[in-house]
């Protein structure tokens, strides 16, 4: 049998609508971390951009509310990045990841830890942390005497992952700042609050968020290894089709592919957004040349689907300002959407007060 090609634009529109930045959704905060399996949010205040340029009507004291009342936490998952998950989600795939996590503390750190066995590390650093909320250096201190070799630094750095943690608010609250205290997850949410996710179930997940795609876009994605053996065993629950390179795209079964031209207005995405770094191939929504300005936590403008230019903001004489940088010329047209947009994102981060867009 043939298997359908699927073209950037075609994946672009799948992105966008799955990543539900066609069209605002009007569901909660809960649905849309659930859904999108998360949000990246080591920078603690950008997943309100991105909830925000997502869901219809959202209003930051709905996050607040979810952090507060420990439905929603910040921790390392994918990647060995902060997220902001559901309570549940951290709790079901917080053991799965573990061994990866781990593993790239290995790769990141060894050579400035000789000498320091991780295992005997997260013995030793968990009741420290489960007794109350602690940065994870300020518990390094404490234990760097029996590490007189490693540098603190680098041992909290390994104590933030060896040692499965949540950081609580108000860190990460709008609005509000502080330091990134931490505490073990049994502590914050319970030592069984949620069932254990298995991988399939995790790769399922991605691609109702995230698909069509290939295994090399969930490896990069979550950082797990093992996955060729797991797609073998979810086949009769997929589809395929090939991309433009002909790569594999799996995708589950059932799932809406829309229009490759759906009409979509601008987005404006916060640093380190999954919908462009949830890929390998991130050629379905930014051009290869752009790529890199992510590692800088570059924040992202989508005119048509693509990333099309970077954005700031400033806050003064009582007003937000939202500068946009174009990465290409703009249409008369292109310009008015963006400052459309621009402006409605301005008052939201100005919680509620009008402000104004510029272009360099």
């Amino acid at each position: 049998m043939s298997v359908r090609r699927l073209d950037r634009r075609t994946l672009n529109r799948a992105t966008l609508h799955r990543q539900w930045l066609a069209v605002r959704r009007d569901a909660p905060v809960a649905a849309a971390l659930t859904h999108l399996v998360g949000l990246q949010a080591q920078e603690p205040h950008e997943p309100y951009t991105g909830l925000w340029s997502r869901l219809a009507g959202f209003a930051p004291a709905e996050l607040v509310t979810q952090l507060e009342e420990r439905r929603a936490v910040r921790a390392l998952m994918m990647r060995r990045t902060l997220h902001l998950l559901t309570a549940a989600d951290c709790a079901g795939m917080r053991p799965l990841f573990q061994t990866m996590l781990v593993q790239k503390v290995r790769g990141t750190l060894g050579r400035r830890l000789v000498g320091v066995d991780l295992d005997e590390l997260a013995a030793a650093g968990r009741p420290l942390f489960h007794e109350g909320p602690r940065t994870p250096v300020d518990v390094a201190r404490e234990l760097a005497g029996r590490w007189p070799g490693a540098p603190v630094r680098d041992l909290g750095d390994a104590l933030s992952t060896v040692v499965p943690l949540v950081q609580v608010p108000p860190r990460g609250l709008w609005g509000r700042t502080g330091p990134g205290a931490t505490t073990t997850l049994e502590a914050w949410l319970g030592a069984a609050s949620a069932p254990e996710l298995d991988v399939a179930e995790v790769v399922r997940r991605y691609l109702r968020a995230y698909g069509p795609a290939a295994r090399a876009d969930v490896r990069v994605w979550s950082g797990l290894t093992g996955l060729p053996a797991v797609v073998e065993r979810l086949r009769p629950e997929l589809v395929t089709y090939r991309d433009e390179r002909g790569r594999e795209l799996l995708d589950l079964a059932g799932e809406e592919m829309p229009d490759p031209d759906l009409p979509v207005p601008p987005r404006f995405l916060p640093a380190f957004d999954n919908a462009v770094l949830g890929y390998d191939d991130r050629s379905r929504i930014i051009d290869d040349e752009h790529r890199l300005l992510s590692v800088a936590g570059a924040r992202y403008v989508l005119i048509d689907g693509r990333v099309a230019a970077t954005w700031t903001s400033s806050a003064g004489d009582g007003e937000v300002t939202v500068a946009v940088a174009p990465l290409r010329p703009f249409s008369r047209a292109e310009r008015d959407e963006v400052a459309a947009e621009g402006e409605r994102l301005a008052a939201f981060l100005g919680d509620g007060t009008p402000g104004r867009v510029s272009f360099s």
